[in-house]
């Protein structure tokens, strides 16, 4: 009981000293992660030593931190590198402004700021957030020019709908990351794309109504000078079928994939097994990404023969999963530490045998750390991730382990919730945010107004509906 308590407080102190080293002394994640999980480590073994335990709390830490961070490597390095690889090739050759086009085509311009969220919303799945707004932004501008919209609100509009997708959806690396530090399997990343589609459009509605709001309207862009963001000109810009295949062939193999196996599960068929292991092989997101970005080289890189543009692509991509990596497997040599000791077992031996806490107070919890971590540090990636890494082992006593529909729901849900509350809230210490007032013209008090409150009321809709959820599935 009392090296329960101990290793609790410990756990917390540890967690405090993290976020300063990260937000205050602004060291790289990395180093803080792997240094505070060799703390946390060698004080549990004090604590051990404190209370009279024989022996070490944590046996051999070294190879502990190396199998923690080596186990998240072997799980999801290279599904990182190939999604990273897919949405940087997109980028840079200008696939995502076709697409976003192809959508002002199809939905018109009779609600620019829906439109704008729409955009956002898909942009934002295979890049990074702060990159789509730099690409969507010159569309914005034309829009405020042709409609006579607030600029403010199509800025509010573009920025939450990249952001909702950017927390919670597949391939984006902070969801990826979160599921593997969870402890979920590879083959159930095709429903974490499923529900977390569902969350980050609920998520993306209420930033749009947010930014239609009065509130938001009476916002004044007093000089509007935008930074302008490159485009591509017209013999330049792929097809949209190039553009939109490398994200479509991933995301089909994958579901194809889970409903093969269900199916083959559930009625044995001898050619239904036999084409569970084929799209078993294909279908792995490992493979699933890889195939996507060989699609995306043979039809956007390949008809270019610029070996320039190659070179940037692949060297800036396995730059941006580089860092990724080493964040993610930190953070995976961390919560292996936290494994290793008996905190969870002594916690829920406190609770009493076989206890757990409400699913929805363990969901709430997980909530609220990592939106201290996100609001302390700025990174929601980073809050993903070490929100992920402390929560793996305390699944079971935060009532998040039950299975629904033979889905490991809890892990999915508890995802989710941490990706809410890795939104919660966009300012000045968030690279995103100074982002989104550059290239939207408004200085920070506006932003503050108008892009950090939206990120809180998107938030706090993503916890409720994962509340939601929770009550309709567990």
């Amino acid at each position: 009981m009392h090296l329960a308590l101990g290793l609790g407080l410990w756990l917390i102190v540890c967690l405090i000293i993290l976020v300063m080293l990260i937000s205050r002394y602004k060291i790289a994640p990395t180093v803080v992660l792997i240094s505070v999980a060799y703390l946390f480590g060698l004080g549990a073994n004090g604590l051990g030593w404190l209370f009279g335990l024989e022996g070490y709390v944590v046996e051999n830490l070294n190879i502990v931190i190396g199998k923690g961070f080596g186990n998240i490597m072997a799980y999801i390095g290279l599904v990182i590198i190939f999604g990273t690889l897919i949405g940087k090739t997109l980028e840079k050759t200008g696939a995502t402004e076709v697409i976003a086009q192809a959508l002002l085509e199809k939905m018109g311009a009779r609600r620019p700021g829906l439109l704008m969220s729409v955009m956002g919303w898909f942009t934002s799945i295979p890049i990074f957030c702060d990159s789509g707004y730099v690409i969507l932004s010159s569309i914005k501008k034309s829009l405020v020019r042709q409609t006579g919209a607030s600029p403010i609100v199509l800025s509010v509009s573009l920025a939450t709908g990249l952001y909702a997708s950017h927390t919670f959806v597949p391939p984006t690396p902070g969801p990826i990351a979160a599921a593997s530090n969870i402890g979920l399997s590879s083959e159930y990343l095709i429903w974490l794309m499923l529900l977390g589609g569902l969350v980050s459009m609920v998520c993306a509605a209420v930033g749009y109504l947010w930014a239609r709001s009065s509130f938001v309207r009476n916002l004044v862009i007093e000089n509007n000078k935008e930074i302008d963001s490159q485009r591509l000109s017209d013999e330049d810009r792929p097809s949209l079928a190039a553009s939109i295949w490398p994200i479509l062939l991933p995301v089909m193999l994958m579901a194809g994939a889970s409903v093969v196996k269900l199916l083959a599960e559930s009625y044995q068929w001898s050619r239904l097994l036999e084409a569970n292991e084929v799209l078993g092989f294909i279908g792995h997101p490992t493979m699933a990404l890889l195939l996507g970005f060989l699609l995306a080289y043979w039809m956007l890189l390949r008809p270019r023969a610029n070996g320039e543009l190659n070179r940037e692509v692949v060297q800036t991509g396995l730059m941006d999963a580089a860092m990724i990596l080493l964040v993610t497997g930190a953070g995976g040599a961390f919560g292996q530490v936290i494994k290793a000791t008996p905190l969870a077992q002594s916690i829920q031996t406190l609770l009493g045998v076989g206890q757990s806490l409400p699913a929805w107070a363990g969901l709430g919890l997980l909530f609220f750390v990592a939106a201290l971590l996100k609001s302390a540090q700025g990174s929601s990636t980073t809050a993903l991730v070490v929100t992920s890494s402390m929560a793996a082992p305390l699944l079971p006593i935060l009532g998040l382990e039950q299975q629904a529909m033979g889905l490991p729901m809890g892990h999915l849900l508890a995802v989710l919730v941490i990706g809410a509350g890795a939104m919660v809230v966009s300012h000045v210490n968030d690279s995103y945010f100074w982002v989104v007032t550059q290239f939207s013209g408004m200085d920070v008090k506006s932003a503050y107004r108008a892009q950090t409150l939206a990120t809180l009321w998107q938030g706090l809709a993503g916890l409720l509906m994962v509340l939601l959820l929770s009550w309709v599935l567990l």
